[in-house]
């Protein structure tokens, strides 16, 4: 980058940060903090959710795709679409209907409202502890990002490790500082700019570098083309691992939270479903896929950021630089919001006879945010790519979440006890094999990923305990 990128950078890295502070100054009440007093438009909720939910993590691992698979790798976003739009028509119309009642603020009162405060807690911890390797997975993203572009030069030690510590410094004080209000607000900026930058800078310049349609003919394989370039079970694991986020996902329940009404939360989720797929789908691998022309001999996940730093020109490499960066920001401060909102209002602060003091919520949601990230970091360590940071983190929360929600939402008569086992089995059988995958002790059957045991541990425990329940009542 030249000296002239690195001032563009800064500058719109400050002044993102800006928009935050401004906002954080303006938080009043726990519902401004955590689901921004209920009142926010359509439009930035829309764009916040796809921002928290592609932002750096899966922008990155969706060039990694293209890198690996071609333009096949683009059905890891049509999960997106299929999962905001059944968000759209079987969940939000039932959760904002409740949240005008009873004014919710997180994900764990909504359970709480149906199954009682055990349950709600049970729900806390997982989907909190889920939210934190999302967190790791969005450091990790960053990391990458910058030891391929803007720290790639750094010599006194490994750019990535310090990429990493910078990265989760940057994240961890603007997370302490902003609300809700601050984080939709900025996603809005965030997500227009790296839109932007990669379709009308990215996009082209890369194509110029590349060597234009013949060049990716002649340097890549047939397969990269093709939207059958994937294994079924693949596009299984997908499906069954990131479509049921949408229902459980803390995030997403408080941009329900956020909107005015049914109307504006289910045109909000319509947005993010369009944004997702086609459109940054296809964006992402393509320019993936043209970086591995350009650099066929790096990790998958640093070819696409190497890429943007050589083919685009003098100025224009800061602006997109800097818009990847603060996307990635975006998802990460969404997702330690999360986690410590969890921690602190759904665990902690219930036995706080002071838990409505805003000031003693602050300070707990800061300590807890400082905590959290620093494990988040650490969790880096324990994982090769990105994206498989991500699906981890996916998998386990939606094993044990998945179940006891829709049971909540459609069932006639759900059973506490039935969703706490199936919260307990589904997120056990799922992390435990999780830790079988990675430390490389056994392979699952027909290549299945861990939540689809997960779940079908978790329905086969509520099934069996809400049948006991019934027939203890009888």
């Amino acid at each position: 980058m030249s000296p002239i990128d690195y001032v563009i950078f800064g500058s719109y890295f400050g002044a993102v940060l800006g928009v935050g502070v401004y906002f954080y100054r303006k938080n009043q009440t726990r519902e401004d903090y955590y689901v921004g007093n209920r009142n926010i438009s359509s439009g930035h909720v829309g764009m916040s959710i796809v921002a928290t939910d592609v932002g750096g993590g899966f922008s990155l691992g969706l060039g990694g795709l293209g890198f690996v698979m071609g333009l096949s790798g683009s059905w890891l976003l049509f999960t997106g679409l299929v999962g905001a739009w059944l968000a759209a028509i079987l969940v939000v119309p039932r959760v904002k209907q409740l949240d005008q009642v009873h004014g919710f603020l997180t994900f764990p009162d909504f359970l709480k409202h149906t199954y009682g405060p055990r349950v709600a807690m049970a729900a806390a911890v997982i989907s909190g502890l889920g939210y934190l390797g999302f967190t790791a997975g969005q450091i990790q993203a960053g990391a990458t990002l910058a030891a391929g572009s803007v720290f790639a030069d750094v010599t006194f030690m490994d750019p990535v490790k310090f990429s990493l510590m910078v990265m989760a410094a940057v994240v961890i004080i603007y997370t302490a500082m902003g609300g809700l209000k601050a984080v939709i607000y900025t996603d809005t900026i965030q997500w227009a700019v790296l839109l932007a930058g990669l379709l009308f800078c990215g996009l082209p310049f890369a194509w110029i570098k590349v060597g234009g349609w013949q060049a990716l003919r002649d340097n890549l394989p047939a397969a990269h083309f093709s939207l059958t370039n994937i294994a079924p079970v693949e596009f299984i694991n997908w499906i069954a691992t990131i479509v049921p986020v949408w229902f459980v996902g803390m995030t997403l329940y408080q941009r329900i939270y956020a909107c005015k009404d049914v109307k504006q939360a289910r045109k909000a989720f319509y947005i993010a479903g369009l944004l997702e797929y086609p459109l940054m789908a296809f964006l992402g691998v393509s320019l993936g896929l043209m970086a591995r022309v350009v650099f066929p001999e790096a990790q998958q996940e640093m070819a696409m950021p190497m890429l943007l730093s050589h083919a685009l020109p003098v100025g224009i490499t800061g602006i997109v630089l800097a818009a990847y960066f603060s996307a990635i920001m975006s998802t990460a401060d969404s997702c330690l919001i999360a986690s410590s909102g969890h921690f602190v209002n759904d665990l902690i602060e219930p036995g706080l006879k002071s838990k409505d003091n805003m000031k003693l919520s602050m300070r707990l949601s800061q300590i807890a945010t400082l905590v959290l990230g620093t494990v988040a970091l650490g969790l880096t360590q324990a994982f090769d790519t990105v994206l498989e940071i991500i699906m981890h983190a996916y998998s386990v929360m939606v094993a044990g979440l998945l179940v006891p929600t829709l049971a909540a939402l459609f069932a006639r008569q759900p059973h506490p006890k039935a969703a706490l086992g199936a919260m307990v089995g589904g997120c056990g059988v799922t992390a435990g094999l999780i830790v079988v995958e990675t430390a490389k002790w056994a392979t699952l059957p027909l290549g299945l990923a861990p939540s689809i045991f997960g779940l079908m541990t978790s329905v086969l425990i509520y099934g069996l305990a809400a049948t006991m329940t019934r027939n203890s009542h009888a």
